[in-house]
């Protein structure tokens, strides 16, 4: 596993990782996972590594370290995941969500999206993006232009979320996700394999902001082949 510009430490991204697997029920609650060796190895990561992201499991409640027997799975509601509002997974379930912005521009806001901020303009971000290396969609997110006057590529992280919360002092509190039929927009790459106008499924999705207000809308068209949309309610 490699980390690469604007992603998450390597141990944070294996944290991600095995929490998503909770989620889509890959591990158990009580399930005994393997030697801490085996693991680093089958991830290709160094044990060091393996054992910070077990320590960050610990701390939120969903590892139990056993002396002499190993570590355990402990299933929690609220695991206070980064990616806890991304709903994409794997067919097989789980896959650590990664994403690879294609483009960053401050534009007029597309008639087409739900109304959505005070701004007449949006930062459009564009992205491709993948779970667990595999191409699984594209999207186009809009926030509104009233929260920050410029949005430079380079400075976007992994999670949007997190980038909104550390650098523009936004938190998106809740979302809603509308799912419906759409085609593969004229500006996905070539890597996303689905030619412009192929039908796939599309997820509309409205943000709000702490402050109760309509901070961000998206487009997100993805390869059902690939994955599937999954909310889980508790």
């Amino acid at each position: 596993m490699t980390q690469t510009q604007g992603s998450l430490p390597i141990y944070q991204q294996i944290t991600e990782l095995l929490i998503r697997d909770i989620a889509a029920g890959r591990l158990i609650d009580g399930e005994r996972l393997p030697p801490e060796r085996d693991m680093a190895d089958e991830m290709g990561i160094a044990v060091g590594t393996l054992r910070k992201a077990l320590a960050e499991l610990q701390n939120r409640g969903m590892l139990e370290r056993v002396q002499g027997s190993g570590n355990y799975i402990r299933a929690v509601s609220d695991p206070k995941s980064l990616y806890a509002m991304f709903r994409l997974e794997l067919i097989a379930g789980g896959g650590l969500p990664t994403a690879e912005v294609l483009s960053v521009d401050r534009v007029v806001k597309d008639p087409g999206l739900p109304g959505f901020g005070l701004s007449p303009e949006g930062h459009r971000i564009r992205r491709l993006r993948r779970l667990s290396g595999q191409i699984t969609a594209v999207e186009e997110i809009w926030l509104d232009g009233s929260y920050a006057e410029t949005i430079a590529r380079e400075d976007l992280s992994e999670s949007l979320y997190l980038y909104y919360r550390t650098r523009l002092g936004l938190r998106i509190v809740r979302a809603e996700d509308q799912v419906g039929l759409g085609a593969v927009p004229d500006w996905a790459p070539a890597a996303f394999t689905l030619e412009a106008g192929t039908p796939v499924p599309l997820i509309t999705r409205i943000s709000w902001a702490q402050d109760g207000a309509r901070a961000e809308t998206s487009w997100t068209w993805f390869d059902h082949r690939v994955a599937r949309y999954v909310a889980r309610l508790k």
